[in-house]
């Protein structure tokens, strides 16, 4: 009589040899991470729920409102709380640099949240029409090793149909408010660009 094994039985109540019992194991493990992934999809469905019933339209009002945020207590940067509201092919271009994609705007305002010790920011005129909003600022910034500078400029940010931030251009003049703090240099900046553009 040929020698059959050892019999397993699983859960379905079915008998296997024991040749297939490799397989059976292979295949167990296999239903547990679908069973696993599929959980994962549907706790990310419910969590992508959750923000978009958080979301608040993009207006004047609510503009003003996160984007006075963007600091703590500590006075530290934190932008996690406006990304929500932002496309994932979004636009962003200021004096030096053009992002595109949300995953490399999130960087960038993570590498500038380690660099600064300090960031205030007040909206000092606001409009809208239709899908654009434009504004300007005045944003205080305290860097490690550097004091206090006040930056002036004006932000553009253009929404899509799903009421996200599809494109955004900030405008300021980076190295003049700098260099405004710089003993005698700022005076002789300006009275460069006068003699030269003015």
């Amino acid at each position: 009589e040929q020698n059959l094994g050892v019999i397993y039985v699983l859960n379905t109540g079915y008998a296997f040899d024991a040749k297939y019992s490799s397989l059976i194991i292979k295949l167990k493990t296999l239903f547990a991470r679908m069973d696993s992934q599929e959980k994962s999809k549907v706790e990310d469905q419910e969590k992508s729920k959750v923000e978009d019933q958080e979301k608040v339209p993009l207006n004047i009002d609510t503009i003003k409102e996160l984007w006075s945020q963007t600091y703590n207590r500590e006075g530290k940067p934190d932008w996690s709380h406006i990304f929500k509201y932002y496309d994932k092919d979004i636009v962003f271009q200021d004096t030096i640099q053009r992002i595109e994609g949300l995953d490399d705007f999130i960087a960038m305002c993570n590498r500038l949240t380690k660099r600064t010790k300090q960031l205030k920011m007040e909206i000092l005129a606001i409009a809208q029409k239709d899908n654009v909003i434009m504004f300007d600022w005045v944003m205080t910034m305290m860097f490690k090793k550097y004091p206090n500078t006040p930056m002036y400029g004006a932000t553009k940010l253009v929404l899509s149909e799903d009421g996200l931030i599809k494109e955004q251009r900030d405008y300021y003049d980076l190295w003049g408010d700098i260099f405004n703090n710089i003993p005698r240099f700022g005076k002789m900046y300006r009275r460069f660009l006068i003699k030269k553009f003015g």
